[in-house]
């Protein structure tokens, strides 16, 4: 009566698992293991007789095939175009794709863009103005003077490279220009910010320009990160002058909060310092305590 009540009870144990199983089908079952036996497929050549595969008579069967790029005895396409020195290392050249004034104006008026907030790049990629590739040796935004006597709007921006005549165009509404270097790390995560909350890492701090690019991010002129902000001044005064413009004083409440906005040499993102974590699951913003990782991630 024992075993009878055993088996009863083993049987029902394996229904109710059936039961949450899924149906059998081709999807979810395998071969057994051990060795398969292939179905020998009778016929003319089944084991690669008679040509044994190379097709008939000629260069391919007689095993002559010249190498890759031999074109008969002619000269080779590879041999005929001249090496220009314009690329000579152009696979290691830093590209800037283009936006002009005008099409930054078209953004703000269709609202796809705050100017009461500051831009950069992230502002730049998620309203489609611009398409930025890493990948690619892409390193920013080229902002250009194409549509500048249409440009009417007071922004507070931040690119890769600039001109003078683009300068003046945002200065002369009383907005702000910066040019600054992004490393391609750096510039990935901030294309891509979504992917790289959800690895869940710290935020890394912004490496620094390389030796060729410190003359342009330390020029005041063209507005550099890294010039000091007393001559910033100077030459935002010296270049009202040339073109003519009233020049936006430094006591005004506005200006000065637009340049207490100022993303920091080392920092990525508006709003968050290097070393924090963003949490996207409990939407929560991680901060670090220790002081060994609050020094390293301050260093300058």
């Amino acid at each position: 009566m024992a075993s009878t009540t055993q088996g009863k009870h083993v049987t029902d144990s394996a229904l109710q698992i059936l039961k949450t199983l899924p149906r059998v089908s081709l999807s979810n079952t395998t071969a057994l293991d051990g060795p398969q036996i292939k179905k020998s497929r009778r016929g003319h050549g089944h084991t690669r007789g008679k040509k044994s595969g190379r097709g008939h008579k000629g260069q391919g069967q007689h095993g002559g095939v010249p190498r890759i790029g031999f074109e008969g005895g002619q000269t080779p396409f590879y041999m005929i175009i001249p090496k220009h020195p314009y690329y000579r290392g152009h696979q290691y050249r830093r590209g800037y794709p283009p936006l002009t004034l005008g099409r930054l104006q078209y953004l703000i008026d269709l609202g796809r863009i705050d100017p009461t907030e500051p831009i950069d790049a992230q502002t730049l990629t998620n309203c489609k103005g611009v398409d930025l590739n890493p990948s690619r040796r892409e390193f920013g935004v080229h902002l250009t003077a194409e549509g500048a006597e249409t440009f009417k709007a007071k922004v507070n921006i931040e690119v890769q490279r600039v001109s003078e005549s683009v300068i003046s165009a945002v200065e002369r509404n009383g907005g702000l220009i910066s040019s600054s270097f992004y490393d391609l790390e750096s510039l990935t995560i901030l294309s891509k910010p979504l992917a790289f909350f959800r690895r869940g890492v710290p935020i890394p701090s912004r490496k620094l320009p390389p030796d060729d690019l410190i003359d342009l991010y330390t020029d005041p002129e063209q507005r550099g990160y890294l010039a000091d902000l007393e001559n910033i001044l100077e030459a935002r005064r010296a270049l009202a002058e040339k073109h003519g413009y009233k020049f936006a004083d430094l006591d005004n409440e506005l200006y000065e909060k637009m340049m207490a906005r100022r993303k920091d040499r080392r920092q990525i993102f508006f709003g968050l310092q290097p070393g924090w974590i963003v949490n996207m699951q409990d939407r929560v913003v991680l901060k670090p305590r220790d002081e060994e990782l609050l020094r390293y991630y301050s260093r300058k």
